[in-house]
């Protein structure tokens, strides 16, 4: 095998940021609605498991080991969602993003052929947007984390259309990993938060930029989803027929909403052979990318097994191995 083995969705804890904010009024706030959409029990096991994998959330030489016992050659290195603080002021969110850049682009740098960065944009102030990312790819960074939506916003808003034009201009990565679910307390117990919450949270934001227009606007985008999307690749056919029989669906963007698939990017990790063959139909091999969620509970241990699992010819196999990924991630 000629081309490494990429994996998109791995990740990295930032103490700089948890210590920048840790005496801010909005903190204690924000993890009480993070604690009600979770419940008690979620944080009972969340607060032992991220502290047992905190050594590879931090240190390189152990993330390189678990990445050579994986068969992971290359990773793509985002910063741990916990770490988005949408609930910022404008002078906390630049010092977050500021931060949680620098120690990306320092972790990185003991290991660049092998590992590539992400920042952080805060999507509460969109008119720091821009400048977060300018500041992500001044670093040597490949793009930029976003979540799915921020208080009062969602990525359909206008206020984030020069956001999209300067990535669609530098060729930047956006990485579109939620954090939280605005079904709150309705998914508070069994960790419902994460395994129905998450994929809600990806359906729902990438609807915002098919049936707004943005990616009609901007067709240059390269947007990765974490999570391989999760409901909208599997269940476009809804959002097909809608866009066909209703003006109110057809009216923000040109085209059949399942066409806007084979514009995005889609990670692998959805723990079903059956539905990595689906995404792969739905969106094109050449549109799907190895992920693991590194090193958290919800990822897995074993990317390249959980693909071979799907029995994808050997050229697709390949491509979402890492074909397409070294590709996004050549710099021209």
């Amino acid at each position: 095998m000629t081309t490494p083995t990429v994996d998109v969705h791995a990740h990295l804890l930032v103490p700089e940021v948890e210590a920048a904010v840790a005496d801010h009024p909005g903190l204690a706030a924000a993890r009480a609605l993070d604690a009600r959409r979770n419940g008690p029990a979620a944080l009972a096991v969340s607060g032992p498991m991220v502290r047992e994998r905190l050594p590879r959330l931090t240190d390189v030489a152990v993330r390189l080991a678990a990445m050579d016992a994986q068969g992971v050659d290359v990773q793509l290195v985002s910063p741990s969602p916990s770490h988005y603080h949408y609930w910022a002021d404008e002078a906390t969110a630049e010092k977050v993003y500021r931060l949680a850049g620098e120690a990306t682009a320092a972790h990185c740098a003991q290991a660049p052929d092998r590992l590539h960065g992400l920042g952080l944009v805060p999507l509460q102030h969109p008119e720091q947007a821009v400048p977060a990312l300018e500041h992500a790819l001044e670093l040597g960074l490949s793009g930029v984390e976003i979540s799915s939506h921020a208080p009062g916003r969602e990525l359909s808003d206008p206020a984030y259309e020069p956001l999209w034009t300067r990535a669609e201009e530098t060729g930047a990565i956006l990485f579109l990993h939620p954090f939280g679910c605005t079904l709150d307390e309705r998914l508070d117990q069994w960790y419902l938060s994460n395994t129905v919450g998450q994929p809600t949270e990806n359906a729902v934001a990438l609807s915002h930029l098919i049936f707004s227009g943005v990616l009609d606007r901007h067709p240059g985008l390269k947007l990765i989803a974490a999570h391989g999307g999760g409901y909208l690749p599997t269940h476009i056919g809804r959002s097909d027929h809608a866009w066909s029989a209703r003006s109110d669906a057809s009216a923000g963007c040109a085209h059949l909403p399942s066409s806007y698939l084979r514009r995005l990017y889609f990670d692998s990790l959805v723990h079903d052979p059956a539905v990595l063959r689906e995404l792969i139909r739905a969106a094109g091999a050449d549109r799907v990318l190895l992920g693991s969620d590194f090193p958290f509970d919800m990822g897995t241990d074993d990317p390249v097994g959980a693909l071979r699992a799907a029995r994808l010819s050997d050229s697709d196999f390949h491509a979402v191995r890492g074909g397409n990924a070294t590709t996004l991630l050549r710099k021209d």
